[in-house]
């Protein structure tokens, strides 16, 4: 097995020419993707405990979904302590330097992160809205909503950025002064439920199966302290080597077509040539805007 130094860390990469996506890509390929952009991936992980749904054979092979942190991790990988649901802690994995990124992408991998940082578990620096389409509904119809809860987040003073899901939908991230968890929680199920009020024909706040062909469900459970959402450029376990990739406004009021905004990992050097991390405010303070009413 190969070995590699990544900013002086020794790192054991395994089965490097094994093919992960149907279209040839390999996990070298994988692992190349994650240590090639992690400049602009890092900022979106630092100081968030990862959870972690594994593909190590492909998307058509087992996943599974794991937040403690995994056997044989290395010493030197950051480790968090986080609540469990049920009372108690677990310990899970802190992406904090490229070394670790790597190593995480050895383990093919999507990157889940929750909407605060650590040591304040519970205290929420970003508001998410996670747009689902029911078919025959596609990111067609979520660009739709998307622009509605864009303008009405701007009137009570948040900034959202847009980023496809590597799904089938989108998600909207908003930059939050320190709130609880369960304010932005409050305030994303408000938000929602008048989406759902004033686009009827569209939009859906409620999880019932029943209510969604046909719509876009608007989830605002993963504001809530224990879920967690795709990290911006994670690869994501589809069919096709999907990212989930920030995009521009203008992209999503264009979007006429769902291949419009379908991103690949091909695709994303020449979008970051193009424009940067879009998403690069939601690192920095500076964006940060109060909850409505905080």
């Amino acid at each position: 097995m190969p070995v590699v130094t990544v900013e002086g860390r020794r790192l054991t990469l395994s089965n490097l020419d094994k093919v992960i996506y149907p279209d040839g890509t390999t996990k070298g390929e994988v692992i190349h993707h994650y240590a090639a952009h992690g400049a602009v991936l890092l900022p979106h992980l630092r100081d968030r405990p990862l959870s972690l749904l594994r593909y190590p054979d492909g998307p058509d092979g087992q996943r599974f979904f794991t937040k403690n942190v995994p056997p044989g991790t290395p010493d030197w990988v950051m480790t968090t302590d986080v609540p469990r649901s049920g009372g108690g802690t677990m310990r899970q994995i802190v992406v904090q330097d490229l070394p670790a990124l790597v190593w995480v992408a050895n383990m093919v991998t999507e990157l889940h992160t929750p909407q605060w940082r650590a040591p304040a578990p519970g205290t929420a620096d970003r508001l998410v809205l996670d747009l689902d389409p029911g078919a025959p509904a596609t990111i067609v119809d979520c660009c739709r909503v998307a622009l509605w809860l864009r303008d009405r987040l701007v009137a009570d003073g948040l900034t959202a950025y847009p980023k496809t899901s590597g799904s089938k939908g989108l998600h909207l991230l908003c930059a939050l002064r320190p709130v609880p968890s369960e304010r932005a929680s409050a305030y994303a199920k408000d938000l929602a439920a008048r989406a759902a009020a004033e686009l009827p024909e569209l939009a859906v706040a409620l999880m019932a199966k029943r209510l969604r062909p046909g719509k876009v469900f608007i989830d605002h459970s993963q504001n809530a302290a224990r879920k967690t959402t795709a990290a911006p450029y994670t690869l994501r376990a589809r069919p096709a080597a999907t990212v989930s990739a920030p995009v521009t406004w203008d992209e999503v009021a264009a979007c006429a077509n769902p291949a419009d905004l379908d991103i690949r990992l091909g695709d994303l050097p020449a979008r970051l040539a193009a424009h940067g991390d879009l998403m690069r405010p939601l690192t920095t303070r500076r964006a940060a805007r109060a909850l409505p009413g905080a």
